[in-house]
């Protein structure tokens, strides 16, 4: 027979109380209930999913080492469900004895629990769609401004090549010094063709200069071998003596030519 030291009315009878007396415990009157219906606590806590430690502190009215009340009345509820009796006259009976008990009210738990109303919380539809509707604004301007700076590269871009295509004939119009174009055509002939700007300078054996600047167009000079050749870049230029194609490759070095030619 279990016993109940905070009950001293249990005498160990097996007949089922009717209701719960006048001064009987709630946790005992349920206890009591369980013990008729041949109920063992360990079935109970399992079948209620409760700890049987919280279970035998609620059938010894053990209220110190119970959760607050509000918790306790509803393990009073369930445990009173469970047993198929009515829990009305169970939690009042307990708001008469808590605070005697603990010195607390039966409702402080709604005053001092740390589970309180918050409100909406952050995490609630409402928020969630303004956070996302704030999300997508801010990517649709993102996107906006990364559209407008591709297109002004692009303008920048094509304004660029246009202004180099408007400056091109200008490298071709700076003309190279021809000292012998005007004259009769004596001596050797020699003929430059570019295929990019590039300076050249040339001189005669006579010391004569007969081209000097930079030059994008053909050239035909007229002088006396051996030529002083100077060109900046080789690679722009195609060299003829006489009709005859002259290979620039084993005069060049870095890109540049600076060479004695002859016949």
């Amino acid at each position: 027979m279990e016993v109940n030291p905070n009950s001293p009315q249990s005498n160990g009878s097996s007949v089922v109380p009717n209701a719960l007396g006048n001064v009987q415990r709630p946790g005992e009157y349920l206890r009591q209930i369980r013990i008729a219906q041949k109920r063992e606590l360990n079935d109970v806590a399992k079948d209620l999913n409760m700890p049987v430690k919280t279970l035998t502190a609620l059938e010894q009215d053990d209220y110190k080492t119970l959760p607050e009340a509000t918790f306790i009345k509803g393990y009073y509820r369930s445990y009173a469900k469970y047993l198929k009796v009515d829990a009305t006259s169970i939690i009042q009976r307990f708001d008469d004895i808590y605070q005697n008990d603990t010195g607390l009210l039966p409702n402080h738990a709604l005053n001092n629990s740390p589970i309180k109303i918050m409100g909406k919380l952050p995490g609630s539809n409402s928020d969630r769609n303004k956070k996302l509707l704030k999300r997508i604004l801010i990517a649709l301007v993102v996107l906006v401004v990364l559209a407008a700076a591709v297109m002004a590269v692009q303008n920048w871009t094509s304004n660029t090549a246009n202004h180099g295509q408007d400056i091109a004939p200008a490298e071709s119009d700076v003309q190279v010094l021809n000292m012998d174009n005007t004259t009769a055509v004596t001596g050797d002939q020699l003929e430059l063709e570019f295929s990019h700007p590039t300076s050249v300078h040339i001189v005669d054996s006579t010391g004569k200069v007969l081209a000097t600047g930079r030059q994008a167009s053909s050239l035909k000079l007229n002088g006396e071998t051996p030529f002083q050749i100077r060109l900046d870049d080789a690679s722009a230029v195609t060299l003829t003596l006489n009709n005859e194609k002259i290979a620039l490759s084993s005069y060049t070095v870095n890109g540049k030519a600076d060479f004695r030619l002859s016949r």
